[in-house]
């Protein structure tokens, strides 16, 4: 018998989890009945306690016997450190990150719905032009009330970003993709998942579904202006925002890791946010189960009996 072995990052704290049955996290292999049982380590990376919550709630897994926990960083860490952290210490093989994220596409995906985006891009890296010159990708002027025209703030350029990894030139990119594989997989295992569409006697007004081929958006700062996030939708492609993808893509990439991005909408840009509600938790729990199922497909080593 083969297992999953997962070390899961709420980033700041190190939560030690097992799908079967107990195994050193400190050896890659355990023996049982003179046999070596290997297994796969994944990295399940997340960021908020509602996405904690959700990760408890299912009971899917358990946290391991000897070491429930590792404190490692305060609650506000940076992702990128968080998951540098993860692959230093421990022999991850991959990274699955899941968590919430707002739509900018309300047409494709409403809250509630789950998003398994092709690749991720850091769109927080400005290139302030100056006022007069040649405008930018995004000009500010576009979008003065009520009537465009000038603005001093001008218009900004997006810039790409370096990639550094272990024997590569560093790279310029935009566009962070998850790994081909991986993002098959889950188009063929996720196709057909049912996904919770009541909380706490609350329901959404449709039934959830999983949304594949998008791109999502990451920046330090979450989007709440409509009028941004359209812009982001139209120029871009992007149908989603959050402030934590982007980076743990960065770093799973420079580490030369394989990778996959599952958000779940927990609400609309622009539109009002009640922090935590029914559809937020949704959303958490949603995406959990879609990464729950991801990981239940990766093959795991084969048994070795002596």
């Amino acid at each position: 018998m083969s297992s999953v072995n997962l070390v899961v990052m709420v980033v700041g704290l190190l939560v030690l989890a097992q799908q079967s049955f107990q195994m050193s996290l400190r050896n890659p292999v355990a023996e049982t009945n003179n046999c070596k049982i290997d297994f796969t380590r994944l990295g399940l990376v997340l960021t908020s306690d509602t996405n904690e919550k959700a990760l408890q709630d299912s009971g899917l897994f358990t946290p391991d016997a000897e070491t429930p926990y590792v404190d490692i960083a305060g609650e506000k860490v940076n992702a990128a450190i968080a998951v540098q952290i993860l692959l230093n210490r421990f022999r991850i093989q991959g990274i699955i990150h899941f968590g919430s994220a707002g739509s900018l596409d309300k047409e494709s995906i409403v809250p509630g719905d789950v998003s398994v985006p092709l690749a991720v891009a850091f769109t927080g890296a400005w290139n302030w032009k100056k006022f007069g010159s040649d405008k930018g990708t995004l000009n500010f002027g576009e979008f003065n009330y009520p009537v465009n025209g000038e603005n001093l703030l001008a218009s900004v350029d997006y810039d790409k970003v370096k990639l550094f990894s272990k024997g590569h030139s560093p790279q310029d990119v935009f566009w962070f993709p998850s790994t081909t594989s991986w993002y098959s997989a889950a188009t063929q295992v996720l196709q057909d998942l049912e996904l919770r569409q009541c909380y706490d006697r609350a329901c959404l007004s449709s039934k959830p579904k999983i949304v594949f081929g998008t791109n999502g958006s990451s920046s330090d700062s979450y989007i709440k202006n409509k009028a941004y996030g359209d812009f982001l939708h139209k120029v871009f492609n992007v149908s989603t925002a959050d402030q934590e993808s982007a980076a743990v893509a960065w770093t799973s990439l420079s580490n030369e890791k394989p990778f996959i991005v599952i958000r779940g909408a927990s609400n609309v840009a622009g539109e009002a946010n009640p922090g935590f509600s029914p559809a937020s938790y949704l959303a958490s729990y949603n995406a959990f189960l879609a990464a729950a199922k991801f990981i239940e497909s990766i093959p795991t080593p084969r048994l070795a009996c002596e």
